[in-house]
């Protein structure tokens, strides 16, 4: 089934949420495509093209021996041809087809880049299938299993794909030359895959001294430059335009235009940075994924920075401190983040193995670079990228920072900006309630229709679970059902979205969400997004007790409500009545809870349903999985007050 977002309305709902400024800006980006199409310049010959950004003597011998173990193991699965990209398992990575999308089978068509239609899966197929591969990260991985090892197989395989690739993906042809958010992330990649295989007598061939590898890097550079991400789509895409130009421009500091592009990019950084950023340090669009997304591409950029001794504005090493220990805050006992928004596995620097929490590497990366408060959470695992970073960024020090920041003395558990709360219980109970703006930008292009959700946890264990999301292209009943208020772990009234939706990464009108009360132990909050009627909720947290209680309150006309609790994949339940018994095993002992649940509402248990989509937790993007789902209908009725539903989580000890 075909995305309906090129259709002639859907331009025209995309128009309405854009400012007279940025459609200026995109009818300039449109002539210059047209331009473009046949004015392509040669790349300028670089008279001395040098790679000098390696890393200081010793970091790879400082790679914890595990974390290195972990990193060759996924290396040898690459080297062998195997392969998984969001739950797809292909194994022809020995020579692959970088056109290609294994799993509809679809080539996308050759041609002139900006003529692809790469949101129409029936001509192209699943455009982030065909994307992911090309943003070359699985070469860093190979270049890193290089550098510590040694073996030239690792780095002889890197420069055939390179080399393939190039050859394959000339500048401006075809599906790999209309995103900037890939060329931003391929470059980053490529100056890492540089600096991974300097030891490698072939590393100067394959880049500094290769004419096609001078143009391609031009050619992306001079991409980035003419298209950035404008107005209303200027989210983690424009950081990662930015931190890849900027890197680029850094380690590739080879062309006449180079010291300009630097410029432009660190400009951007800084402005986009701080704007994509909460100043409690989360991030805007409210999508977990894209803080850890954006934090990462912040840290390698400033990584760039360093190893070329260029300065970087105070404010952009402030940013990233504030994300980091906003990061710290907010996971649970086992390093989990919330599961907020969008999220579609995508990376900034990978250069681990499979099993390496990501989550932990970036905490381990926050201490080493910024130093950890008392309060954070201990990092016990290993990861191989944050030596390496730690090697090239500066160490934090105070005086950088333009104003001084303090930090926080103890765990924050209310921000107020993002309005997210985390309510802590004893037995590690962790719960995120959610009173935030709908989304970023006037597109809100990443926000789920989620107002006052809260998502629950037992030492890590997802109890009452966000469902993630699962898709973005090519299906939209799926997407449609994973971004739907009946999707999350709130109230819905007569059938509708809170917001309401323009297309798969558009909203036309926003939830507005207000928190009314909130500290370590309780919560409320309302939002209007049902016109005419109020959604209010409490929460409380009673740890005595281990008792966790959810008031929900209907202020309006008549409404058919229907109140959803996801559980999470690990949780049976035995519903009976309005009381349903839940059970799950963690580390090989039995745990369980009883859901009390609102008497007024009839309640039914649903899982894996179809038709329409009902019961399903995404663990990552295209991987889903049956769940179950509580679902409970019924109507608030009343004068002033319609409805007030009570639901008691209670933990056995």
């Amino acid at each position: 089934m075909t995305v309906n977002s090129g259709s002639p309305g859907w331009y025209l709902r995309r128009l309405s949420r854009m400012g007279p400024r940025e459609v200026g800006g995109r009818v300039g980006d449109a002539v210059r495509r047209r331009r473009w199409r046949s004015a392509r310049p040669d790349c300028p010959r670089p008279t001395d093209a040098r790679f000098t950004a390696v890393l200081p003597a010793g970091t790879v011998a400082a790679v914890p021996p595990d974390a290195a173990k972990r990193l060759i193991a996924e290396a040898d699965r690459l080297m062998h041809g195997h392969v998984e990209n969001f739950g797809v398992v292909r194994d022809d990575l020995v020579d692959p087809d970088w056109w290609c999308d294994p799993k509809t089978g679809r080539r996308a068509p050759w041609g002139y880049a900006f003529d692809v239609p790469y949101r129409n899966e029936d001509a192209v197929g699943d455009i982030k299938q065909i994307w992911e591969l090309s943003r070359h990260q699985y070469l860093t991985v190979l270049a890193a299993a290089y550098a510590i090892t040694g073996n030239e197989r690792y780095a002889e395989r890197v420069a055939e794909h390179l080399r393939s690739w190039w050859k394959a993906n000339p500048p401006l042809r075809g599906v790999h030359w209309i995103s900037g958010i890939e060329l931003g992330i391929r470059l980053l990649s490529w100056v890492w895959i540089r600096r991974l295989l300097d030891g490698w007598p072939g590393a100067a061939d394959l880049f500094e001294d290769n004419p096609v590898a001078q143009n391609q890097i031009w050619h992306h550079q001079r991409w980035l430059a003419a298209f950035p991400s404008r107005g209303s789509s200027a989210n983690n895409h424009i950081v990662a335009e930015a931190a890849g130009q900027f890197a680029a421009a850094c380690a590739f500091n080879w062309f006449p235009s180079s010291a300009r592009w630097r410029a432009g990019a660190l400009r951007s950084l800084e402005q986009h940075l701080h704007s994509n950023t909460f100043d409690s340090g989360l991030n805007r669009e409210l999508a977990t994924e894209y803080h850890g997304l954006v934090l990462e591409l912040g840290l390698a950029a400033v990584a760039e920075a360093d190893a070329a001794d260029v300065p970087v504005p105070a404010s952009i090493r402030l940013v990233l401190l504030r994300m980091t220990d906003a990061l710290a805050a907010v996971v649970d006992n086992r390093l989990r983040p919330p599961r907020q928004g969008d999220a579609d596995d995508g990376h900034g620097l990978i250069v681990d193995g499979a099993g390496t929490d990501r989550w932990a590497s970036l905490l381990a990366t926050g201490d080493a670079v910024f130093g950890r408060l008392d309060w954070w959470p201990a990092v016990t695992g290993t990861d191989v990228r944050t030596p390496l970073l730690a090697a090239l960024i500066r160490p934090y020090s105070k005086k950088e920072t333009a104003p001084a920041v303090t930090r926080p003395a103890s765990r924050p558990a209310h921000f107020a900006d993002a309005g997210m709360t985390i309510l802590r219980g004893p037995e590690e109970i962790w719960c995120r309630c959610d009173g935030g703006p709908h989304g970023f930008l006037s597109i809100a292009a990443h926000a789920h229709a989620d107002a006052l959700s809260v998502e629950v946890r037992h030492d890590g264990v997802d109890v009452l679970a966000d469902p993630g999301t699962y898709c973005y292209h090519g299906q939209p009943v799926w997407r449609q059902y994973f971004r739907s208020t009946l999707g999350h772990n709130t109230l819905q009234l007569d059938g509708s979205d809170q917001s309401v939706s323009g297309g798969p990464f558009l909203w036309t009108r926003h939830a507005r969400s207000r928190v009314l009360a909130a500290d370590t132990a309780r919560w409320s909050a309302e939002h209007d997004g049902y016109q005419g009627s109020v959604h209010r909720r409490r929460v409380e947290l009673t740890a005595e007790s281990q008792e966790l209680r959810v008031v929900d309150e209907v202020r309006g006309p008549r409404k058919a409500v229907q109140l959803a609790f996801h559980l999470g994949p690990a949780i049976a339940a035995d519903l009976a009545g309005n009381r349903a018994v839940l059970t799950w095993t963690r580390d090989g002992e039995d745990r369980s809870a009883v859901l009390d649940l609102p008497g007024q509402l009839s309640w039914r248990a649903h899982r894996g349903e179809t038709d329409p989509p009902l019961g399903w937790y995404s663990a990552g993007f295209g991987r889903k999985e049956p769940a179950i789902t509580l679902v409970g209908t019924g109507f608030a009725d009343g004068a002033v007050l319609l409805g007030e539903f009570t639901t008691v989580l209670r933990f056995r000890g």
